[in-house]
């Protein structure tokens, strides 16, 4: 449980989440079993730059969820899970995070809601941010109160420590080398089965499944997904070919979901 530390001033169904917690890989630079990634601040004693940090993350897209996880596992945060601003809320009322990370694109609202009630609670974490794949999400979220923000695809190990230092008002005095996080595979293809059932089963959810499955392309690098989602995010667009570029990707994990640049 976070320290108390005071600060003023269409859902879809959910797929077994057993798939996202296999290993993931590290790469950029490869990451060695036994290969310590910290950089001492001083002596021969390595430090962690967010030990001890709790950090709540809201978030509905367990590729995403997945990197945030590895990165707080290899910051030293402690991290828990809400997949919607109903869940958030109910989290808060029991455990006091320091740190909450809010997407921006949430099943049943926006993300700047609940930063906007945080940045105002008396009794809230320490820092709130804002988290989204969309250009415009920065300036939403720190216009409505966020310390900081997170940019989807979330991959820069040393970026994402950092940007929760500078919220948390923490110098720098431990650093991690860089590295970039590559979620587990089987993270986004639940992301993709869960859109391609909703589409199936409920198509009034398009606009929510098309903005969802736009920041999962982004966050994969996936440009084919991408242009899919924004043509079918389209009134009246045609839900066929995203329909059928989802069943492929589904049909054939190891042909690779991800298109890394």
């Amino acid at each position: 449980m976070g320290k108390p530390i005071s600060r003023s001033g269409q859902t879809m169904p959910m797929p077994s989440p057993s798939a996202a917690s296999r290993a993931a890989t590290l790469s950029t630079p490869p990451v060695r079993a036994g290969t310590d990634m910290r950089v001492p601040a001083s002596g021969d004693q390595p430090m962690l730059p967010l030990q001890g940090v709790t950090i709540l993350v809201v978030e509905d897209s367990r590729f995403a969820c997945e990197a945030l996880r590895l990165m707080a596992m290899r910051s030293g945060a402690r991290l828990r899970r809400a997949d919607t601003l109903r869940e958030a809320r109910a989290h808060l009322k029991l455990y006091r995070p320091d740190v909450v990370i809010i997407d921006l694109g949430l099943p049943d609202g926006s993300g700047t809601e609940l930063i906007a009630e945080l940045a105002i609670a008396s009794r809230g974490p320490a820092a709130v941010l804002g988290s989204s794949g969309d250009p415009a999400g920065r300036a939403a979220a720190l216009a409505a109160g966020a310390d900081g923000f997170l940019d989807k695809p979330l991959e820069s190990l040393a970026r994402f420590a950092a940007t929760l230092q500078r919220a948390l008002h923490q110098n720098a005095s431990a650093l991690l080398r860089e590295a970039t996080i590559i979620p587990d595979p089987l993270a986004l293809h639940d992301d993709l089965a869960r859109a391609a059932h909703s589409l199936d089963t409920d198509p009034a959810a398009r606009v929510y499944v098309t903005a969802f499955l736009l920041g999962v392309a982004r966050h994969a690098r996936d440009a084919d997904l991408l242009q899919a989602a924004k043509a079918a995010a389209v009134a009246h667009a045609d839900l066929r070919p995203l329909r059928n570029l989802l069943r492929r990707r589904l049909d054939a994990p190891e042909a690779g979901f991800f298109s890394q640049n």
